[in-house]
């Protein structure tokens, strides 16, 4: 019991980082910099901000994707989520050609989301969203969706589709004998598509979120 206490214990600079680390993620997709976090910080040298990823590493708040190094955010500590119920949900990019959605290679952080969104029982993803194809559906450019993963979908729901192993938000609408993914877009430029074959649904739009702050 003590162990796991320990665990969980931040120092408050370790604590400032792991924020900044965290928010970072998540509306970017990546981690600052070593010299700029250390310059967040207030640190003159850098070598105080890998000290404090080394320790959160070995916390295991954070981990080294082995692809290509980028940090990963595990968790956040207990004391910093909403004190209603959560469950962690895997934050994923846009997926790579030929590697699934929710491939290890794709999940950037474990965020923790209201169970009075991502109900037990069912299984969900966040994505980010991207452009503004979706903005009048009230998906913004880079607003966080979260998504309940499941291959199949009604007909007027919002959807992520993989299409050629690329990830889209629309509203998907069905015909007879085709598939069409509709944008909804104050922009007139978003046409929409129409598919017969390559097509796959990953998933059901739930709700976006709002933003990550402290």
């Amino acid at each position: 019991m003590r162990k796991a206490e320990h665990r969980d214990w931040l120092r408050p600079g370790d604590r400032k980082a792991l924020r900044l680390i965290r928010n970072r993620i998540v509306h970017t997709g990546s981690a600052p910099s070593i010299r700029g976090l250390a310059a967040e910080l207030g640190f003159s040298s850098a070598r105080s901000a890998v000290v404090i990823i080394e320790r959160l590493i070995a916390a295991g708040y954070l981990k080294r994707r082995e692809s290509d190094r980028m940090l990963q955010l595990l968790k956040i500590p207990d004391d910093a989520k909403d004190k209603e119920s959560t469950v962690e949900v895997a934050l994923v990019g846009s997926a790579a050609c030929g590697v699934p959605l929710l491939a290890i290679e794709n999940i950037e952080a474990m965020v923790p989301v209201s169970t009075r969104l991502a109900r037990p029982g069912q299984k969900y993803f966040l994505l980010r969203a991207s452009g503004d194809s979706m903005n009048e559906a009230g998906i913004q450019d880079d607003a966080l969706v979260l998504v309940q993963q499941q291959g199949t979908a009604e007909d007027g729901q919002l959807v992520v589709a993989l299409i050629d192993d690329e990830a889209t938000i629309k509203e998907l609408r069905r015909s007879r004998d085709a598939v069409v993914l509709v944008p909804r877009s104050s922009t007139k430029k978003h046409k929409p598509i129409v598919l017969r074959r390559d097509f796959r649904v990953q998933g059901v739009v739930v709700a976006t979120l709002p933003s990550l702050v402290d």
